[in-house]
């Protein structure tokens, strides 16, 4: 594996642990009436603008063209604003087992996509790798809201549901279509107009519950949970997702989704909340399976190479023994 590759891997890894930590901590804030999901998810949006702009000021700037700039409009709607708003909203409308099901169908959408505008191959290895991890996902959701915590339903389920799909599609829509923009400049200035785009949009819904949020009653855990949720959950796991969007192929960079309910997990053993079992080990094991088949898998550039070398002098191409060209 090159370093390229290995940078993408580790970033995407870091993006998802962080995220994997965020929901514990998240939950804590909104079971102790803290903060609500709409003032969260503002002061996310909010803090890292911020820290991004802080940062550009200590780099070279760069010129981004109207045209451009209208791009990353876009990115941001797909990215944060729709992603984040959707699933806010369709969380409060059904059940968080619910919709927690209906997160794993990100990676399933990112191949999809891959397939219809990059045309990257739907190999046999990328189907059974996320039909693997989607498997350990479920597996460790379902068990952790077997005891009937998470299962609570919501006002309008269906609705819910919808939502929270559109919010995985908002998303793997975003890392297949600006794979390739991403690239022309430093994840700093991407971040940093995708971050202002998305404050401006979500403002005219939010600022009610920022004004009416009681900031004095928030105690220091509430404020660190807060810290990290946006320095690290936020800032940090957006950052490391443009390099990992940069190096990896769509659905290699989508399967880490499922390293969230794993870390997601860990903190629940960690906080004596859960308890480590076979079907919790099977889970995991499957989850990293799937993302050893996903990133074991050919890539369209890969399998156009294969089949040149395999060209006879008069340009045709010789089949493989097996008849199989998938990875």
């Amino acid at each position: 594996m090159d370093k390229h590759a290995l940078s993408g891997h580790v970033s995407m890894l870091g993006a998802n642990v962080m995220w994997g930590l965020m929901s514990p901590l998240a939950k804590m804030l909104f079971v102790g009436g803290a903060l609500t999901p709409l003032v969260l998810t503002d002061l996310r949006i909010f803090g890292a603008m911020v820290l991004f702009w802080l940062v550009s000021f200590f780099q070279k700037p760069e010129h981004v063209p109207h045209k451009d700039m209208l791009r990353l409009l876009g990115a941001s709607l797909l990215a944060i604003v729709f992603n984040q708003g959707a699933f806010i909203f369709g969380v409060g409308l059904t059940s968080p087992a619910s919709a927690s099901v209906i997160t794993t169908s990100m990676p399933l959408w990112a191949m999809v996509l891959a397939a219809v505008f990059l045309r990257e191959p739907v190999t046999g290895k990328k189907v059974l790798g996320i039909a693997s991890g989607a498997s350990g996902a479920l597996l460790l959701i379902l068990g952790s809201s077997a005891g009937g915590s998470a299962a609570s339903g919501g006002a309008n389920p269906v609705l819910g549901d919808v939502l929270v799909l559109l919010a995985q599609l908002s998303y793997a829509s975003y890392i297949v279509l600006y794979k390739g923009f991403v690239a022309r400049y430093s994840l700093v200035t991407i971040m940093k107009w995708m971050f202002t785009y998305a404050f401006i949009f979500t403002l005219p819904f939010s600022y009610r519950s920022l004004l009416a949020t009681r900031w004095d009653l928030l105690g220091w855990a509430d404020v660190a949970s807060i810290l990290f949720i946006v320095a690290g959950a936020t800032f940090g796991s957006y950052l490391l997702t443009v390099v990992g969007q940069k190096t990896l192929r769509p659905t290699v960079a989508g399967m880490y989704n499922y390293v969230q309910p794993v870390v997601a997990g860990v903190v629940a053993l960690c906080w004596g909340l859960d308890t480590f079992n076979v079907v919790k080990g099977l889970a995991v094991a499957l989850i990293f399976c799937g993302v050893w088949l996903v990133t074991a898998s050919r890539s369209r550039s890969e399998m156009e190479a294969c089949k040149a070398r395999r060209a006879t002098p008069d340009g045709s191409t010789l089949s493989s023994p097996s008849g199989r060209a998938d990875g």
